[in-house]
């Protein structure tokens, strides 16, 4: 079961690489935070840290050394964090889309 805290913590990272308003800032020069590149970059680097540790427990649950609720935790705060980000992806792409079809 996913826990609240690691459901707000995935979408908590996730709102800042979509948010709105940096863009904006951005676009008129004000320069206060990190570049998107580098959000995205991090909460990419989160997911990959939740597969590891969900991996990390399945191995120690198959050698005896962890307990179900630990490996399915694991699993859940994966796939909270998967999914928040196959959601960002996809409105980027929407985003992207609707530049394209601006007319010049």
């Amino acid at each position: 079961m996913t826990t609240p805290s690691a459901a707000a913590g995935a979408y908590a990272s996730l709102a800042r690489v979509a948010d709105p308003s940096a863009g904006l800032a951005r676009a008129v020069g004000e320069t206060s935070g990190p570049s998107f590149g580098a959000l995205l970059k991090d909460a990419i680097g989160s997911v990959v840290e939740a597969g590891r540790k969900s991996d990390t427990q399945t191995t120690a649950m198959a050698s005896g050394k962890s307990n179900i609720v630990d490996v399915v935790t694991a699993v859940s705060e994966t796939e909270v964090a998967v999914e928040a980000l196959v959601s960002v992806r996809d409105r980027m792409i929407q985003a992207y889309e609707e530049i394209m079809r601006m007319p010049i």
